[in-house]
């Protein structure tokens, strides 16, 4: 059985090389992990398609719910056209109705922009009322993977749901959970659900940030963190004993 693939999701120049030294097999790459993430800069991605790690770009123009109006489909359909330009392996997307359910107008003129990428579904999936519908919908628009928590604030929580959606899927389609794993609870997630794709953000205090008039200013602020080489090297380590 091939090992359980580790993604890692960073917003970050020091986490992009944190990550890759602890021996991720993929990277979300973000910005404002702390707003749940947003597309990344054109710079941070450049960096990561020089990486040696396959690199997905999330795609998300604001912070807030995921109902996208033209402006920002506009947006996003820019942002997919840098990740290409950086060499990135594929690009992460969603987008909702009003009432929750995946957006497959929106959804399927983004895919369409993407052509010769790879594409992936966030956590929009998690925000769907009938996540069993979601799944086929997902399938139908040419998704390679979802990320989900199983509707839930983290995906320990949503466990059940999760190895229902596994089963459901078969070989159609990746689910790849996240939110909420670390090193002490993946083994025995993934015992529990079949998981064959994890996501995380194995994060850790920074260190060495000025304080003073820094702090003052705004511009450190507390509790801030970042991608940790040594949780994600844990990360795998816990996943190769599952």
């Amino acid at each position: 059985m091939s090992r359980v693939v580790l993604e890692i999701c960073l917003d970050s120049p020091e986490g992009l090389a944190a990550a890759v030294a602890g021996g991720a097999d993929r990277i979300e790459l973000c910005a404002s992990l702390d707003a749940e993430g947003l597309t990344p800069a054109p710079g941070l991605m450049a960096q990561a398609g020089a990486c040696g790690v396959e690199t997905f770009a999330l795609i998300r123009s604001r912070a807030g719910d995921f109902v996208f109006g033209a402006r920002d489909l506009d947006a996003m359909r820019r942002d997919i056209d840098a990740a290409r330009a950086a060499g990135l392996a594929g690009v992460v997307l969603g987008a909702s109705r009003a009432d929750g359910r995946l957006d497959e107008a929106a959804l399927s003129g983004l895919i369409a922009h993407a052509a010769g990428l790879g594409v992936a579904l966030h956590r929009a999936f998690d925000v769907t009322p009938d996540k069993a519908e979601a799944l086929e919908t997902a399938i139908g628009l040419g998704f390679a993977r979802i990320l989900t928590s199983g509707g839930r604030p983290g995906a320990p929580e949503g466990a059940a749901l999760i190895a229902e959606l596994i089963a459901q899927a078969g070989d159609r389609i990746a689910i790849m959970p996240g939110a909420g794993l670390e090193p002490g609870n993946v083994a025995a997630f993934v015992r529990r659900t079949g998981a064959r794709e994890v996501h995380a953000a194995c994060r850790a205090p920074m260190v060495g940030q000025r304080g003073g008039l820094d702090a003052e200013l705004g511009f450190v602020t507390p509790r801030l963190q970042d991608t940790s080489r040594a949780e994600v090297a844990a990360m795998r380590r816990a996943l190769d004993g599952a």
